[in-house]
């Protein structure tokens, strides 16, 4: 990819999933599709089944979306796949007689020189950008309403018992709400999309620390490292995606990954 400076960049990310210390089963879910510019985590609610099944349909609507020629058609084929991931999820726990089928999601999308972040739950994005990491998404949780609204501080919520609740997510209304934020690439820029088995075992300080590696073959496994060292109380899944500067036109595959890697590439 070329930016209108002349400046040439590639982006390449790596993803890793691990069903934690803890868990019987693994319902997080990623995808990584380097030649569309798109890289998404998932983590399925609903218990053993359900939630593979709802974090596997978000695979399923995303892994052979066509590559329209613009940004905004871009944007608009990503949605209209959630949302008919969603409306799946909503059908099958309606068959099931309720309960709760259903997944978060945080999926990033690359077109051009440009960026465009999605989201709904608790699985979040961060950017790491000139040595500084900021949580561009912002968590559709109980939790995270009660810190808005005052009733609670940061570091009371830390330990409030009830973190995981989430107040959205693809599955749980037959429309479902995405939040959007955007923006322009920078060379250096790194962003770490991850589930809350990463974010709640693992303080932002020491993500931010592990995410300054040089080698993003490496991070997936040391990110996961941290959660499990931590207790590894969930599922936990992350991918990184780095934007990097690079001479001419020659873009080199990047480094295999640890060895649950799901996979890794390049978009130009």
């Amino acid at each position: 990819m070329t930016a209108p400076n002349g400046e040439a960049f590639r982006v390449h990310g790596v993803g890793a999933t691990h069903q934690g210390m803890v868990r019987k089963h693994n319902e997080d879910n990623l995808l990584l599709r380097p030649e569309a510019g798109l890289w998404m985590v998932a983590d399925g609610v609903g218990g053993a089944q359900a939630g593979d099944w709802a974090s596997a349909q978000i695979v399923d609507a995303l892994q052979d979306m066509p590559v329209p020629p613009t940004a905004p058609e871009v944007l608009a084929s990503a949605v209209a796949r959630l949302e008919a991931a969603n409306l799946r999820m909503v059908s099958r726990a309606a068959e099931r007689g309720g309960g709760m089928t259903a997944s978060t999601v945080v999926l990033l999308l690359v077109h051009g020189v440009h960026y465009t972040c999605l989201w709904a739950g608790d699985s979040r994005c961060y950017l790491l950008r000139d040595g500084v990491m900021t949580q561009i998404t912002h968590d559709h949780s109980e939790v995270q309403e009660l810190v808005d609204a005052g009733a609670l501080s940061p570091e009371e919520a830390e330990r409030y018992p009830r973190a995981n609740v989430i107040t959205r997510a693809l599955g749980v209304a037959p429309r479902v709400q995405l939040d959007r934020v955007a923006g322009r690439l920078q060379p250096g820029d790194r962003f770490l999309l991850c589930t809350d088995g990463l974010s709640r075992m693992v303080s932002d300080a020491e993500i931010a620390a592990l995410l300054t590696e040089s080698d993003i073959a490496s991070l997936p496994s040391s990110l996961i490292a941290a959660a499990l060292s931590a207790g590894g109380h969930d599922n936990v899944t992350v991918m990184v995606v780095t934007c990097e500067a690079v001479a001419g036109d020659t873009i080199t595959p990047a480094a295999p990954g640890a060895p649950w890697v799901t996979g890794a590439g390049d978009v130009r």
